[in-house]
């Protein structure tokens, strides 16, 4: 019978954890916010040297920092508030950084409208640990090439990288409450008094696999910011925040809509396609003028005319 691999043996960094000799764990200084900023700064820094190339300056716009689930909830539990600090603080770098570049020619064109960062937690990691991957374009699926996970074990220090396949983010624990969004300012001066998304308005993360041939292996992602948003097929034009368009000929126009109850905590949805498969129960199909509310668990799985499946997460 054969054994499956854990996922750290999937991204060839298996042996680190046999390593247990190195350093008493009990030892472990706790990760502080200035560890966090640092790590955040370098590899901005390395992004910029790695990605530019003529005279323009190509750098990461979404990072995703990984913490053991203790290490991240002590973030949490008792210093509330801090990743939000870390992000105004690491943009603001991120800006000073860039104006040097432009003062010496280089051209600084942002490849994405906005900042993201996500603080999240893998089951797998020590207390200690920590990981970084970065993405050109927030919210998208880019080629294995251009994604890579840095780890760095607790019991060494040193930092491995590894190439990885984007399916490797579903071992990863995303939250609303380590999501941060901030729009890119061409002027390269942070704004902070200007709009910016945190988490406390991301409802839920979607993530939709369509049958067609030009999304095979990928899946869409879509990140809910609206009190109430529209599921809707191909058909629909693009363009409308509050809406997530799937460009296949298996969802209807529209198919869902899913509302946020900000009193209860919760979602809800209701149906307007051909057949909607809700954990494996059908929802029945209501109209505009009279929807049938129906809650929508964290964590569920909805079948579109028993093709497109969405899986919903907390974000």
């Amino acid at each position: 019978m054969k054994t499956k691999q854990s996922f750290w043996q999937r991204i060839g960094m298996h042996d680190w954890f046999l390593k247990k000799d190195v350093t008493d764990v009990s030892a472990v200084a706790a990760i502080t916010p200035n560890d966090v900023y640092k790590y955040i700064i370098q590899k901005f820094n390395e992004s910029v040297n790695q990605l530019s190339f003529a005279n323009r300056v190509v750098f990461y716009h979404e990072y995703i920092i990984g913490f053991s689930t203790a290490d991240y909830q002590e973030f949490v539990d008792n210093k509330k508030g801090i990743f939000g600090l870390i992000v105004q603080e690491s943009v603001q770098q991120f800006y000073e950084a860039l104006k040097e570049q432009k003062a010496k020619g280089k051209t600084v064109v942002p490849s994405s409208s906005k900042w993201v960062f996500r603080f999240v937690s893998h089951p797998a990691y020590n207390n200690g640990d920590k990981s970084f991957i970065g993405r050109l374009l927030p919210g998208t699926q880019q080629k294995q090439e251009n994604m890579r996970i840095t780890f760095i074990p607790r019991q060494t220090g040193i930092a491995e990288t590894s190439d990885i396949s984007p399916e490797i983010l579903q071992g990863f624990n995303f939250y609303s409450e380590g999501y941060y969004e901030v729009p890119f300012l061409d002027s390269l001066v942070y704004d902070e008094k200007g709009s910016a998304t945190t988490s406390s308005s991301v409802h839920a993360r979607l993530e939709a696999i369509v049958p067609e041939k030009e999304f095979s292996g990928r899946k869409i992602e879509y990140l809910m910011h609206d009190a109430e948003i529209t599921i809707s097929g191909k058909d629909e034009p693009e363009g409308r925040n509050e809406i997530f368009r799937i460009p296949s000929d298996w969802v209807s126009t529209p198919h869902l809509r899913i509302r946020h109850n900000r009193s209860e905590g919760k979602l809800f949805v209701t149906s307007f396609g051909e057949k909607t498969v809700l954990n494996e129960k059908e929802l029945s199909i209501s109209t505009a003028a009279n929807p049938v509310w129906t809650e929508l668990p964290i964590n569920s799985k909805l079948v579109l005319n028993g093709i497109v499946g969405i899986n919903v997460f907390k974000s």
